[in-house]
C-alpha cells in the first residue's frame, strides 16, 4: 500500500550523452508536472553528488524515505514503471 509521504525525495541521474537518459526524460518530466518530487541530476554537472550517491552507471533512480535511500534503479524505465516504483513510497 502506498504512503503519503512528503519525506521522500527521487534524483534522476542522468547525462546529456546518455541515449536512455534522453528517452527517459519525457516520462520524468511528466511525473514532476503531476507533483513528484524529482530532481533532475547531470552527473557531468554535478559529479560530487553522483559520486556521494555511489551512481555507477546512467540513468540512475535513486528513491529516499526520510533521508536513506530505499531503492535504486538502474537502467532505461519508462514512466509507467518509474511511476509505481515511486507510489511504493510516495503517494500525493
Amino acid at each position: 500500500m502506498a504512503k503519503t509521504n512528503s519525506s521522500v525525495e527521487v534524483i534522476f541521474f542522468n547525462a546529456s550523452w546518455c541515449s536512455p537518459c534522453q528517452q527517459m526524460k519525457p516520462g520524468v518530466d511528466k511525473l514532476v508536472k503531476e507533483g513528484y518530487p524529482i530532481e533532475m541530476v547531470d552527473i557531468e554537472e554535478n559529479p560530487t553528488l553522483a559520486e556521494s550517491a555511489e551512481v555507477r552507471g546512467v540513468p540512475t533512480t535513486a528513491i529516499y524515505e526520510n533521508g536513506v535511500l530505499v531503492e535504486r534503479l538502474v537502467g532505461y524505465r519508462d514512466g509507467d514503471l518509474l511511476k509505481r516504483k515511486i507510489d511504493v513510497y510516495y503517494k500525493k
